[in-house]
């Protein structure tokens, strides 16, 4: 599934930790990985294009081409021998210009690490990664600063690579289950690997057992049983049986969806379908539901809590209909940057 791979790049080392994870899931789909760095100069610099000098234009052109310099190099590394290369230099807003990317690439998966910023430093510099789960339209694998490289769990084959998949009931939860199955296959290699379904579901008062009505851990706890059932049997996510992974589940009661997610899937706690002794989930693999504007104001974004209270790492699917349009912000500055101003290349292994 994830073959045409996207990196997006800064320079610095924390950014090049997905590379060796872009690169496994590439070798293990036969696909590529796409390098990209965005170079973004302040508009108190370059106002306009019409204001451009000539210095200021050969400037632009200097720093471009040690961008595709610093590429290269990556692209020749270690982490990347024998899988197929290409990189994108580009000019212009971060986030805009890294869905662009995306969408000429045809890019099927980003993979980045994040700061992790929290409180008001968040709210100022806002987050790549939290824009791109928000407004990208294929799925994204958000490593954290200090946390876990899924790549390197392998390596202990005794213990299963274990993906943590949030359920709610609703169809599109439930397309995050092949997404997971996908990375969970291409990470854990020859080791075991299992999806374990969650649902969280609110306290509810036990009076509503009365009269023979189910409370709503019980219902929880049915329809998770039945879902897990249906794709150990195939018909629901079959990539989850092709591969071969196990399948367990477990219910949790809990007013806050986003802070038991995280906690449960961290630590383990002890809930109906974890083994004992378990350290904890690998991975939390979960779809959007794509809220925007006033009900996304009102109701908030799970994804959007976790992504700062967790050091697990994340792979965020979009909704199946989701035709989000990428936000190129067509100043002159956009256009002639996606024009002029980027190169591609392409590293293929001898």
């Amino acid at each position: 599934m994830f073959q045409r791979i996207l990196v997006p790049l800064d320079g610095s080392t924390r950014a090049e930790r997905a590379i060796p994870v872009a690169a496994r899931l590439a070798h293990a789909s036969g696909g590529l990985v796409i390098l990209m760095r965005v170079m973004n100069k302040s508009s108190r610099l370059w106002p306009s294009m019409a204001l451009r000098t000539t210095l200021a234009q050969r400037a632009i052109d200097n720093e471009l081409a040690e961008v595709e310099q610093y590429l290269s190099a990556i692209a020749n590394s270690a982490d990347l021998e024998g899988i197929p290369t290409e990189t994108e230099a580009r000019f212009g807003p971060t986030v805009s210009s890294i869905l662009v990317v995306a969408d000429a690439t045809q890019a099927d998966l980003i993979v980045l690490c994040s700061h992790g910023y929290t409180g008001m430093t968040r709210r100022i510099m806002g987050s790549v990664a939290e824009r791109l789960a928000r407004e990208a339209s294929v799925p994204v694998l958000v490593l954290r600063d200090e946390g876990s490289v899924p790549g390197e769990l392998s390596a202990d084959s005794a213990r299963p690579l274990r993906i943590l998949v949030p359920l709610d009931g609703s169809a599109q939860a439930k397309s995050a289950l092949e997404p997971a199955a996908f990375l969970a296959a291409a990470l854990a290699g020859p080791a075991s690997s299992v999806l374990h379904l969650l649902r969280v579901v609110q306290p509810v008062n036990t009076s509503l057992e009365e009269g023979g009505m189910l409370t709503a851990s019980e219902k929880a706890r049915r329809y998770l049983s039945s879902t897990a059932d249906h794709i150990r049997d195939g018909f629901v996510a079959p990539a989850v049986a092709r591969f071969g992974l196990g399948v367990t589940w477990s219910v949790a009661v809990d007013t806050y969806v986003a802070e038991s997610l995280v906690r449960i899937a961290e630590n383990a706690e002890t809930v109906e379908g974890f083994d004992e002794g378990l350290s904890g989930c690998n991975v939390i693999a979960l779809a959007t539901h794509g809220r925007d504007g006033l009900q996304r104001l009102v109701i908030g974004s799970v994804t959007e809590r976790i992504l700062p209270g967790t050091k697990l790492p994340l792979l965020i699917v979009p909704p199946r209909s989701q035709n989000i349009p990428i936000k190129r912000e067509q100043t002159e500055e956009g256009k002639r940057g996606n024009r002029e101003w980027s190169w591609t290349s392409t590293f293929s292994p001898v």
